[in-house]
């Protein structure tokens, strides 16, 4: 089975995010998403290019970038989005915030989006897919052959640890403490063609698998494998989709410098005759276990003969190897981000303080709210205060 591979010009950037519609009362999830859209025609799914777009839920659209060659030129698109969603949601008393799962919502209460291939998935999945109350970020990247691209999604999926913890953000489900950092990682994880990406040796190999899913059954389009890093074959890109919720564009802007720039360096060292690493593929799912349950203070496994490190360490590191090439592509400052978030918590981190410091889980979402709308870091004590 040939599988065409559109290569793309250079480490070009799409990203999509996915947002919750909170209701400003109550606080739980508003399944509104169709009534939003329709105010939206210009945007929405009905524009040459939709920029707003339903999800799987009601309680969620998704806002996309056009390709870019920039963090920043990705981040002022999305910006240019949210504005326009914001105006919109407002005036149906509806908040924006974006967590890997709500706090207090419960899944039982979502409404799917009326599309049929929705409809479809929950046929097909049953329990599985009823429960994907669920949000995310996936961060595509450019990559200029075909022949790279699964040696580069091996490659990556030694990071997956790093990815979901910087970012993970579902320590709470349906009003409970999950004791996880990410309760989305698991979710989400559960759908079949979902979790790690099967480490393959190259493209043919990884037509050869497409056609035997095909043939099994097990799929009815390469669309339906869910991988946390896949080469997406018509953008001809590498999609990163195991970040969590990012609640702040500022984050979502790291997720981006962080993808573009290890792609890029990645795709250089091919260039220069390397072989990349292919971690082991116990490694890579125990690694993504330690990081969905302890994020940032997890311990990860470095090498297949099971060593250790503290991944806090792992990812300082790493954000060193990579400022080099993230200063020729331009998003040095974006990448820095991720030193913030060592340093002040990831959101996981941030939402437990809140409930440490005596807040409930209706001031976890109002958190949420704020940071998005005002693109930084906040406090139990502002929140707290703030009007509600």
């Amino acid at each position: 089975m040939a599988i065409d591979f559109s290569p793309s010009r250079g480490a070009t950037l799409g990203v999509e995010w996915e947002l919750q519609l909170v209701d400003t009362g109550t606080r739980h999830l508003r399944q509104d998403a169709r009534e939003v859209l329709a105010d939206l025609p210009a945007l929405g799914e009905g524009a040459p290019f939709a920029r707003v777009r339903h999800e799987l839920m009601e309680s969620t659209v998704e806002i996309v970038t056009g390709i870019s060659d920039t963090v920043g030129e990705a981040k002022s698109d999305l910006a240019a989005t949210l504005s326009a969603l914001r105006t919109v949601a407002g005036a149906r008393d509806i908040a924006l915030a974006c967590t890997g799962a709500h706090p207090i919502s419960d899944w039982r209460d979502a409404v799917m989006a009326p599309m049929q291939r929705y409809a479809d998935l929950v046929e097909n999945m049953q329990w599985l897919a009823r429960r994907i109350q669920t949000f995310g970020v996936h961060v595509h990247v450019g990559v200029t052959d075909a022949n790279k691209a699964i040696p580069i999604v091996n490659a990556l999926a030694g990071y997956l640890p790093h990815f979901l913890a910087l970012t993970a953000s579902s320590p709470y489900w349906s009003g409970g403490d999950t004791g996880l950092a990410s309760s989305r990682a698991v979710v989400f994880g559960q759908l079949p063609t979902a979790g790690p990406p099967h480490l393959l040796d190259d493209w043919p190999a990884f037509e050869d698998y497409m056609e035997t899913l095909l043939r099994a059954g097990t799929i009815r389009s390469i669309k339906e494998v869910w991988w946390d890093i896949r080469p997406h074959p018509d953008f001809g890109t590498v999609e990163i989709r195991m970040f969590d919720g990012i609640p702040t564009l500022r984050e979502v802007g790291m997720a981006a410098a962080l993808c573009q720039s290890l792609v890029t360096l990645f795709e250089q060292q091919l260039d220069r005759g390397y072989t990349l690493p292919r971690p082991a593929a116990w490694v890579v799912r125990d690694n993504k276990w330690r990081a969905t349950r302890y994020g940032l203070d997890a311990i990860v496994i470095t090498d297949d003969s099971g060593n250790t490190a503290p991944l806090r360490d792992e990812v300082y590191e790493l954000i060193r190897e990579l400022e080099p090439v993230a200063d020729r592509l331009g998003c040095a400052e974006e990448l820095k981000i991720a030193g913030e978030v060592l340093d002040q918590g990831a959101s996981y981190e941030r939402q437990r303080a809140i409930r440490a410091e005596g807040g409930t889980l209706e001031h976890v979402v109002d958190a949420a709210i704020l940071e998005l709308a005002q693109d930084r870091f906040v406090t139990f004590g502002e929140v707290a205060h703030a009007a509600p």
